[in-house]
Formats: structure tokens, C-alpha cells, sequence
């Protein structure tokens, strides 16, 4: 039961989303949105922040632009995962 209770409050986090870009977006510009994870298992930290980066980027009202830049770090008892990607007005 508590590693449910666990497991939800950790998804609940995840779909906190973080958005790495600083300052005021002038029109045409671009910036570097992310999206972090934490989860029990490599596969999953990877689709989380995946999905937080998407929500950041359709948040803001911007369009992916290039490649997902994932970091992965293993921890004692979960995966700690940041995606990074250009995304510009």
C-alpha cells in the first residue's frame, strides 16, 4: 500500500513540469524547454520527462525545434531524467 501511495505522489510530481528557459520571449525567439523525472525505473523516468517537456513546450504555446537531449542518473531506488529541447514561437 505505501509503495503505491509512493509511486503515485512521485507521478504527481513528475507531471510538475519544469521549464528551463529564463527571461521575457521576444517573438521568433527560442528558447531551451526541459522536463525532469524522477520514477522507479529507467524506462519510465525517460517517458515522464519526455512528457513533461512536451507539456512545457505546448504550455508556453511553442513548436519542438532539433533533437530530445535525455540525461539519465541512477539513484539508490529510482531514475532521476532531464530532457532538454530547442523550442522556438
Amino acid at each position: 500500500m505505501f509503495r503505491i501511495a509512493k509511486l503515485t505522489t512521485i507521478l504527481v510530481a513528475a507531471a510538475g513540469v519544469a521549464s528551463l528557459s529564463t527571461g521575457a520571449m521576444a517573438a521568433g525567439s527560442c528558447v531551451m524547454a526541459g522536463g525532469e523525472a524522477t520514477m522507479l525505473t529507467s524506462d519510465l523516468a525517460k517517458f515522464m520527462a519526455n512528457a513533461a517537456l512536451k507539456n512545457s513546450i505546448s504550455g508556453k504555446g511553442l513548436k519542438a525545434s532539433g533533437e530530445v537531449k535525455m540525461t539519465c542518473k541512477d539513484g539508490v531506488a529510482n531514475v532521476y531524467c532531464i530532457a532538454k529541447q530547442k523550442a522556438c514561437k
